[in-house]
C-alpha cells in the first residue's frame, strides 16, 4: 500500500539532496520530484481516507475488492474542481485547508513535471513539505463524519437538484 508519510519522507529527503551527490545540495531533478512527491502524498491520502470512510477502514470490515475499487476510482480532476468550488466552504477548516493544499500542489506537480523553465529553492520545497505534512496530519485527524462527506464530495459528481 501507498504510504502518504513514506511519499513525505522520500521527498524530504529529495529535497535535502540525499539521493544526489551526498554532499546535501539537491539538484533540480530531486527538488522537482520531491514538488510531485507531496502532491502524490496528498492524493493517496485523500484516496485511502475515502475508501476507508465509504468501504470500511479495516480488512476484517471489508470487502477489499470494493475497497480497492473505491481507492482507484479517486479521480485527480474531479477531486480539484471538487476543491475549487465555493461549496468546500461548508466543511470544516481541517478540510478546507486540504482542499486548498490539495489545488496548490497539484499547480506545483504540473510545473515540476511539465515546465523546463521551473527551477526550485530547497527552503521553500521544504517548506511546502512541511505545509502538505501538516494538512495531511491535521485532514487525517478530522471527524469521521465530515471525512466521510468529503469522500462522497470528491469521489461523485454532483447533480443538479430537480
Amino acid at each position: 500500500m501507498v504510504d502518504a508519510y513514506e511519499m513525505i519522507l522520500m521527498a524530504r529527503a529529495l529535497a535535502n539532496g540525499g539521493l544526489g551527490s551526498g554532499r546535501g545540495r539537491p539538484r533540480q531533478v530531486e527538488l522537482r520530484r520531491a514538488v510531485s512527491m507531496v502532491y502524490y502524498a496528498m492524493f493517496h491520502s485523500l484516496a485511502k481516507q475515502s475508501a476507508d470512510m465509504l468501504v470500511g477502514a479495516t480488512r476484517g470490515s471489508r470487502s477489499q475488492r470494493a475497497w480497492l475499487q473505491m481507492y482507484r476510482s479517486l479521480e485527480h480532476g474531479l477531486a480539484a474542481a471538487q476543491c475549487k468550488s465555493p461549496i468546500i466552504h461548508r466543511f470544516p477548516e481541517e478540510i478546507q485547508s486540504f482542499g486548498k493544499m490539495f489545488i496548490y500542489n497539484q499547480r506545483m506537480r504540473r510545473d515540476a513535471d511539465y515546465n523546463p523553465d521551473v527551477s526550485y529553492i530547497r527552503s521553500d520545497v521544504l517548506q511546502l513539505i512541511d505545509d502538505t505534512e501538516r494538512v495531511v496530519l491535521d485532514f487525517e485527524r478530522s471527524d469521521a463524519l465530515d471525512k466521510r462527506a468529503f469522500a462522497v464530495y470528491v469521489m461523485f459528481r454532483s447533480r443538479p437538484e430537480e
